[in-house]
């Protein structure tokens, strides 16, 4: 058997997300009040308690997200279920890199402390959106981005016939209506505070690529596939790459799971709060053996 953990993304988040973990297990108890002296606010009382609105941005969805992907995937791991390869969407990637023994705990989530706030930052100099585009083969998609005026990219290639675009507001509402000309099931905009994984993120990448320039990052103990390559990085000076890049640059995390599955990868793990990784392998192939953990019961089932 060939293990992958995946870790979720931005979307996946919950109000009492982590409760279970925090208050049966010393490792995340020890996590949460790290947490709080790092990023410096009551992290835990908002992913316990919400409000969804407040847990639902930015600077408070990635930590989060990381904060509960890491723990479990390290009990995981104490309970002797070790991956022998890892990928995470677009933040997950962050939390793969940790599981993988790049950078420890601390380390990361001072990253993604830097990571998030500077996105946050960002979509207010350069106002931005996202939308998903469904029902379109992904040349399409790219070929209505190209004939509209203004930025807009491809952010996330998560699927077949599943890509999400991202820039400037008017360029994302002026594809969307051209998407649904060309026959799109669904154009939808996202709930999202800046176009990430666009050019309009430049001013997030300068601030982030100075943190990681000035951090500490070892090899890899097993490979991450990236999400800029979808193939598997071990060296710390492409993973040092790997997380720059992905600000400004489309998640391939379509052929990310082709290219696993490919290499040997036979059981898929989502490790981290909600199911959307699980439902994007089965819609990329349905013959992918796919579960989940997102909580204390799971770990121990």
């Amino acid at each position: 058997m060939s293990l992958a953990f995946l870790c979720p993304g931005q979307g996946s988040q919950k109000v009492g997300m982590g409760q279970d973990l925090y208050e049966h297990s010393n490792l995340a108890k020890a996590h949460f009040d790290k947490a709080n002296e790092i990023l410096g606010m009551d992290i835990q009382n908002i992913m316990f308690n919400g409000p969804d609105e407040t847990l639902k941005q930015t600077q408070y969805t990635q930590p989060a997200l990381y904060i509960v992907a890491v723990t479990i995937g390290l009990l995981l791991m104490d309970k002797g279920i070790k991956p022998n390869c890892a990928a995470g969407h677009s933040l997950g990637e962050y939390s793969a890199y940790a599981l993988a023994g790049a950078f420890d705990f601390e380390t990361g989530l001072s990253l993604v402390k830097v990571r998030a706030n500077s996105m946050q930052a960002a979509g207010e100099i350069q106002p931005g959106t996202m939308a998903a585009i469904i029902g379109l083969d992904d040349e399409t998609v790219v070929n209505i981005m190209d004939n509209v005026t203004g930025t807009v990219v491809a952010a996330n290639f998560n699927s077949p016939g599943q890509v999400v675009i991202s820039g400037a507001i008017e360029a994302v509402n002026s594809a969307m209506e051209t998407a649904r000309e060309n026959g799109a099931r669904m154009a939808m905009p996202l709930n999202v505070s800046g176009a990430f994984h666009s050019p309009l993120m430049v001013h997030a990448r300068e601030h982030l690529a100075e943190m990681i320039d000035s951090i500490e990052i070892k090899d890899s103990m097993l490979p991450v596939y990236s999400n800029v390559s979808a193939s598997p990085v071990t060296k710390a000076e492409y993973i040092r790459q790997a997380m720059i890049h992905q600000l400004e640059n489309p998640v391939l995390w379509s052929q990310t799971i082709t290219n696993m599955a490919k290499d040997g990868v036979d059981q898929f793990m989502e490790v981290g709060t909600g199911r959307v990784l699980q439902g994007l392998c089965r819609r990329i192939d349905r013959s992918l053996a796919t579960r989940g953990v997102e909580n204390w019961e799971q770990i121990h089932a």
